[in-house]
């Protein structure tokens, strides 16, 4: 690892965080055809807005796509129809061709969810109809993009005791490719959604099956080679529902929503090897139960998540939004109540204005949930996409501020780039380019990514 990079992550980790300041955006039903059942995967937007998708079991029990600003206004931009599938929960990834991709949890021909992408306008494209067989049924997030392009992601399976899930890969035209059917011993249930590895691997977790029907974590490559790296067992965690994140210092990160010693989750830390170490047990106590959704690392270099009961001394509560160092110092920072809306379920996400935003998806004023901020004082920063590349490859930058006088570093390194927006750039990997953060200058400032770019 270079001097430089180590300084970057070591300057991310020690960042203080400020007081934290909980914001409802937008309340689901506050306006005519809202979105609502929301808690999928945010993704931030080239123009600086956020997608995702809600099933709306409160209302017309398909589904919509939407986008919301960080100022909270809210526009549906796909209402979907059964043919298309129904329950899109996973929410939307944002791909380098510019377009979003989803899954759907039931509907489209066979009845087992379908996997879409949809342009910035709405339009959406039907890309597979999952059939229920090896194939995998009733997907649950959306695919993420790999470094050839390609999409790769799982379903959950069904038809029970036949069928207990799948990962997959599918190229943007919707060529399908099965690349491993669980068998139950090494999972079932694989709901997470996959993170790429910085050795190229994918990795993943099964809320069911292994050695302790607790759920496991698993190892695959674009290829197919799949790996059992842990088998979740009692104590250790058990029943993970979400995926697991990489965080700076190369580790794997995640939590389940059971298991521990007081059976209410745990937080956990993976090295690359398999080795799993419990960092901290939830209680239901101020520190809230039973977490869901994934973690994420923000540009303080701790991590942020939330779970779905607690947050009183006492056990009382509805979870709480938390934050907590790699080493699994946890401290809670917002207890979730009735009045603002309950129950979260998805991931969170950082944008590059430094705050934190998610979903709940019952009660507040309407009953329906709501979209919220978390203001955690951390600055602005670009982040980009794809993970990594080599010397003279495209990386699409996000960002706010960006000018015809910005420039472009890759650690440290100049670089030549295309300013689309004030919010979007393309830069080109510069020959002597080496793994480190990618840093954009504006009129306020520099701005820094949220992560290390890998130079291969």
């Amino acid at each position: 690892m270079s001097k430089s990079l180590s300084l970057f992550l070591l300057l991310a980790a020690c960042s203080a965080v400020s007081a934290q300041t909980f914001t409802v955006l937008h309340y689901f039903g506050s306006q005519p055809g809202d979105p609502d059942d929301a808690f999928g995967t945010i993704a931030q937007s080239r123009g600086g807005a956020m997608i995702s998708a809600s099933a709306d079991r409160y209302s017309d029990n398909v589904g919509k796509a939407f986008r919301i600003t960080t100022g909270g206004s809210l526009q549906v931009v796909h209402q979907f129809v059964k043919a298309e599938g129904v329950w899109p929960y996973g929410g939307l990834t944002l791909a380098t061709d510019g377009l979003y991709y989803g899954t759907t949890n039931m509907g489209g021909k066979y009845g087992f969810g379908t996997i879409f992408k949809m342009s910035v306008y709405g339009t959406v494209t039907k890309l597979y109809d999952f059939t229920g067989g090896s194939d995998g049924a009733n997907p649950y997030t959306p695919p993420i993009e790999g470094p050839e392009g390609d999409l790769y992601g799982t379903s959950q399976g069904c038809c029970y005791p036949q069928h207990y899930g799948s990962v997959y890969k599918i190229t943007k035209n919707g060529k399908f490719a099965l690349l491993h059917a669980f068998t139950n011993t090494d999972g079932r249930n694989p709901f997470a959604q996959l993170v790429q590895g910085t050795d190229n691997y994918f990795y993943g977790t099964t809320m069911d099956g292994g050695a302790h029907n607790n759920g496991t974590i698993y190892r695959i490559s674009r290829s197919g080679d799949f790996k059992v790296l842990w088998n979740f067992w009692s104590t250790k965690g058990a029943k993970p529902s979400y995926g697991l994140i990489q965080a700076s210092d190369g580790n794997f990160y995640g939590v389940t929503r059971q298991g521990g010693t007081s059976h209410l989750g745990v937080l956990f830390r993976m090295k690359p090897d398999g080795t799993v170490t419990v960092l901290h047990t939830f209680t239901g106590g101020t520190d809230g139960g039973n977490p869901v959704g994934a973690l994420i690392q923000a540009t303080d270099g701790n991590l942020y998540g939330t779970n779905t009961i607690g947050g009183q001394a006492n056990g009382d509560g509805f979870g709480v939004l938390f934050r907590s160092t790699l080493a699994g110092a946890l401290v809670p920072l917002h207890v979730l109540d009735p009045q603002t809306g309950v129950d979260n379920y998805g991931p969170l996400l950082q944008h590059t204005n430094g705050k934190v935003y998610g979903e709940t998806t019952t009660s507040g004023t309407f009953g329906k949930g709501s979209f919220f901020s978390l203001d955690a004082g951390l600055r602005p920063f670009v982040t980009y996409l794809p993970t990594y590349g080599r010397v003279g490859a495209e990386v699409q930058i996000l960002g706010q501020g960006f000018t015809s006088g910005s420039k472009v570093f890759f650690n440290g390194t100049a670089a030549t780039f295309t300013r689309l927006s004030s919010t979007f750039l393309k830069a080109t990997v510069p020959a002597g380019a080496s793994s480190g953060p990618i840093t954009v200058t504006t009129s306020s400032g520099t701005l820094t990514s949220n992560k290390a770019f890998i130079v291969h």
